[in-house]
């Protein structure tokens, strides 16, 4: 195989390579600091599960709503001037929860989400093509996997501050204790959480900051600034190619099941062994730390394995995983849990390496549309929450409490994602071995 003798990133393209890197650690960051705010946010306002996961569809939605004029921005300009738009958004969005919090107001917060989110999706839609152009095709997939290594690192800081800054600063009183508050009370108890929430977020402004002016200082240039295709023409030549138009169905699925499986973690195990918020955060590190684990092995391996087949064979896990997840034992269904993230861990940069292979000047109005469906996370999370709230799909389980039983019955949806994923690996995998040759 002659990928396995060629760099994944080139020499001359090493020190871009490393100021994109900065940019996939951050919103790994922020993104799993989001997860968190749902049960946050649930205590803090004093909400059901279906109107705290609107933390995600804020969120998310943002990724649906501003990847495509990303798009226009790195045609009309550059990749580097997408990256200087990106950030400018996250930390106008950040500096949003100041006003938020001093207001208490949860609307406002969910705006400075969307806002903050608008900027990662423009990072996204920016960083993950101009990473596949840094070299080879035949590393093309390989390449995007390592960069996104360093997105689940961003992400275990992520889950650090979350558990220790906003997580463990949450006042221990219940929704009961709550309730028998005064007013007064409860505000002070709510000012002191919600300044918690804030500091993470308003002091990575400065992080922020730093990489916008070693962008700004940089000589990032744009391989494909020249072309002159049209949008209509981009997008029919995109429809035409079917390994580009489920790959968008795959990474809508994708995101859904990864965004809804981490945000529910924390609840899954406070339900079923009775922990807090700070101690039940300790299975999600450990989640994302078999994801990073399994990102990188899996890296390394696609040197030797079709990055599709590999893809197949962790769909099948997750299946597996998540029917373990609904059926056993809590002692043990809490291992399944956290196999769920090692299967997940190679599929976003798989399916998206996967979808935008072979394409030319259309590959930005590609990538655009691989990270609107991010939109998932925004659709599939509060959808399972609703079952989470209304058990739905109680029948389907039994041997378990109400509560118990409506948690782990909600996990078929993901089952159902997973499915997806496995089906488009199985329809493209010889495609994606004769790239890999």
């Amino acid at each position: 195989m002659a990928s396995q003798h060629k760099s994944i990133v080139p020499r001359e393209y090493r020190v871009y390579f490393a100021l994109l890197v900065s940019c996939f650690a951050l919103w790994g960051l922020l993104n799993n600091m989001t997860d968190n705010l749902v049960p946050s946010f649930a205590k803090i306002f004093m909400i059901n599960a279906v109107d705290s996961s609107l933390v995600q569809v804020a969120f998310y939605g943002a990724y649906a709503v501003l990847a495509l004029p990303a798009a226009f921005i790195i045609k009309r300009y550059s990749y580097r001037v997408g990256v200087l738009v990106g950030l400018g958004f996250y930390m106008v969005g950040a500096f949003g929860y100041i006003p938020a919090a001093m207001l208490r107001s949860y609307n406002l917060f969910l705006i400075s989400i969307f806002v903050l989110a608008g900027g990662l999706s423009v990072l996204e839609t920016t960083c993950n093509p101009f990473v596949l152009s840094l070299g080879d095709e035949e590393t093309s997939v390989r390449r995007l996997n390592f960069a996104q290594a360093f997105n689940p690192l961003g992400s275990m800081a992520g889950l650090f501050l979350a558990k220790y800054v906003i997580l463990s600063h949450l006042h221990t009183a219940t929704l009961d204790d709550r309730l028998a508050m005064t007013p007064e009370q409860l505000g002070v108890v709510r000012d002191t959480e919600l300044f918690w929430v804030c500091v993470p977020y308003v002091g990575l402004i400065i992080i922020a900051f730093v990489i916008w002016v070693a962008f700004f200082r940089s000589n990032l240039s744009d391989k494909d600034s020249a072309d002159e295709m049209t949008v209509s023409e981009a997008i029919g030549k995109l429809l035409s190619i079917p390994r580009y138009a489920f790959g968008v169905v795959a990474q809508f699925f994708y995101v859904g099941v990864q965004i809804a499986v981490w945000t529910w973690t924390i609840k899954y195990i406070m339900i079923t062994q009775g922990l807090i918020e700070s101690e039940a955060a300790n299975i999600y590190i450990y989640s994302i730390v078999l994801f990073i684990a399994c990102r990188w092995i899996c890296t390394y391996l696609m040197k030797y394995i079709v990055p599709a087949k590999m893809m197949a064979v962790f769909a099948l896990g997750g299946i597996l995983c998540c029917l373990g997840v609904i059926y056993l034992p809590t002692e043990v269904s809490v291992y399944t849990l956290i196999g769920v993230s090692g299967c997940m861990s190679l599929m976003f940069p798989t399916i998206y390496g996967i979808a935008l292979r072979g394409l030319g000047p259309e590959v930005k109005f590609g990538a655009a549309g691989l990270i609107m469906a991010i939109l998932g996370g925004a659709v599939i999370t509060p959808f399972m929450g609703h079952l989470v709230d209304t058990n739905m799909l109680g029948g389907l389980v039994s041997g378990f409490s109400p509560e118990e039983t409506a948690v782990r019955s909600a996990f078929y949806l993901p089952v159902l994602c997973f499915a997806v994923v496995l089906a488009y690996s199985l329809a493209f995998r010889k495609s994606s071995e004769v790239a890999h040759h």
